[in-house]
């Protein structure tokens, strides 16, 4: 008998190259790639986590797994706005760890080939932002591309980790 896994997790990665899940958060569009994301789940239970960060709202339960839920609005500077039936919570897992984008209302899956991907605009222009990895035109929008393993990297996820440490 034969291990395939490895090769099953290339093929499936492989199918899953510029597929991009996305959403809004205010006026803007934002996508990431598809083979970060869990599950999209509506609005859940969030228990506060004392001295988090505020863009922190708390940590769901789902389905008996804990996870850190992430106020999109709050962590990319737009003004916040109160939960509604449209607002969801994008499962997001990188390296065995899971956290909870909380948006506005999820769009849809698109597939944006690498020559319709622009890159982020150099420091020299101003723009620092480092959770963009790039600008994706499909069907005449344009969205922002969040690279999800920089908000993993930041030090902010690092004080994230921690409480989320202290609470499990």
């Amino acid at each position: 008998m034969t291990d395939n896994s490895g090769q099953e997790d290339h093929i499936k990665e492989e199918n899953q190259h510029g597929r991009y899940l996305t959403f809004h958060l205010g006026e803007e569009v934002f996508a990431v790639e598809t083979k970060y994301v869990t599950e999209i789940v509506g609005m859940q239970l969030i228990t506060s986590v004392p001295e988090a960060p505020a863009y922190i709202k708390g940590i769901v339960n789902l389905r008996g797994v804990i996870i850190p839920a992430i106020d999109g609005r709050l962590k990319f500077g737009i003004e916040p706005i109160d939960y509604d039936e449209k607002t969801s919570i994008i499962v997001i897992s990188i390296d065995a760890v899971s956290f909870g984008l909380i948006v506005d209302d999820v769009e849809d899956m698109l597939t944006i080939n690498d020559e319709e991907i622009a890159p982020p605009p150099s420091k020299i222009t101003g723009f620092t932002n480092h959770y963009v990895k790039g600008f994706g035109k499909a069907e005449g929008k344009i969205q922002l591309l969040l690279d999800c393993k920089s908000l993993l990297k930041s030090a902010e996820m690092q004080v994230v980790e921690e409480l989320f440490e202290e609470v499990v």
